[in-house]
């Protein structure tokens, strides 16, 4: 592996960030000749041209006999749009370096196309890096579930609310714009039914280059909502999680006793083709996620003020401090007078005997 194979895959990682391709993931192409790059792209909203064609496009003719740099295995499969694969076979480049593979069944096959093709392959460039940008959708891929992502916007002393209900706006509008784009990355939002009654929200990715809005999933197993509420307008797709289904955008709940089955209900919406999910419901929602061990990550956003009573941001309940629920902190940032804080749940620990 050379300085130059690093670069270039790197500057491919660069592109891969732009744009909301969820459920799909994130791709950036690189596509060089004789040392200088002729080509580039990203994949930018499903539905939309693949990095690789993009690239294509931008190179033209250039195309023949280069080095293609990509952060994802090319797919080779006809979806919203045509294999990659044959793409880069067709414009004849010379080979095609690849920072990490594809774990989708559906897609996979490129890199044998490829090969099948004549064309030089490399992989493994820079592929930690790559999978870092792609973690939501390898992860979904890999177990056939979806990325979950709590979120939680909270004051100083931990309430997300007044005991009135009063919330908006705790947090300041750094904050809020942060947790729309999170919204658009994860591809859909997840709230309970009394989240709905209380906000009656819209739930919608108000951010500037989101293509398609992402899908809201509301569980009220009970049927206790109207259906009118704003979270089932037609700016978005909506599933509305119930026991008995009577149209095609309510989904059955799997239930648990009288409890929603968290992980049979994963794995529903990842077979509907969701691939992560923002949990934005209330402190009960949020509690039945992390105390499963359904979290993969968790956003937690805290303005600098003190609210003194009100519900707290989760509902758990923890009977020895051994047997907590553990957050593992990944990062921490500044927004404006706000803190933007980002954990990884652990495991708790066992009590010891």
């Amino acid at each position: 592996m050379t300085n130059d194979s690093e670069r270039f895959m790197r500057r491919a990682i660069e592109l891969s960030i732009n744009g909301f391709p969820a459920p799909n993931p994130h791709v950036g192409c690189v596509i060089v000749k004789n040392g200088e790059i002729v080509g580039e792209g990203f994949h930018d909203h499903a539905g939309g041209p693949h990095a690789e064609v993009v690239a294509l496009q931008q190179a033209g003719e250039k195309a023949r006999g280069a080095d293609v740099y990509v952060t994802l295995e090319p797919c080779n499969h006809t979806g919203r749009t045509p294999p990659c694969s044959n793409a880069l076979i067709n414009a004849g480049v010379a080979s095609v370096r690849i920072a990490t593979v594809d774990f989708n069944p559906k897609a996979t096959g490129g890199m044998e196309a490829l090969r099948d093709a004549g064309i030089g392959l490399m992989i493994g460039i820079l592929e930690e890096e790559a999978y870092k940008v792609n973690e939501q959708f390898l992860t979904a891929m890999r177990r056939a579930t979806p990325y979950v992502v709590g979120k939680v916007a909270m004051s100083l002393d931990g309430r997300v609310s007044l005991p009135n209900g009063e919330s908006k706006w705790i947090t300041n509008e750094d904050s809020r714009a942060m947790g729309h784009r999170l919204r658009a990355e994860c591809g859909a939002v997840l709230v309970g039914r009394n989240t709905v009654v209380r906000d009656n929200p819209l739930l919608t990715a108000r951010v500037d280059g989101v293509v398609n809005q992402p899908t809201r999933i509301v569980l009220d197993p009970n049927s206790a909502l109207s259906g009118m509420e704003k979270v089932f307008g037609d700016e978005a797709p909506t599933i509305h999680v119930v026991k008995q289904p009577l149209h095609e955008r309510q989904l059955q709940a799997p239930m648990n006793g009288n409890e929603i089955d968290l992980p049979a209900l994963l794995k529903s919406l990842f077979d509907r083709g969701i691939t992560g999910i923002l949990i934005e419901g209330g402190p009960i929602t949020l509690g039945h996620f992390l105390k499963q061990g359904l979290l993969d990550r968790l956003e937690v956003f805290v303005a600098p003020k003190a609210l003194g009573s009100g519900p707290a941001w989760v509902q758990l309940q923890v009977d020895h401090l051994a047997n907590a629920y553990a957050l593992d902190l990944r990062a921490m940032r500044q927004l404006g007078s706000d803190i933007w804080l980002t954990y990884q749940p652990i495991a708790p620990m066992q009590t010891a005997g």
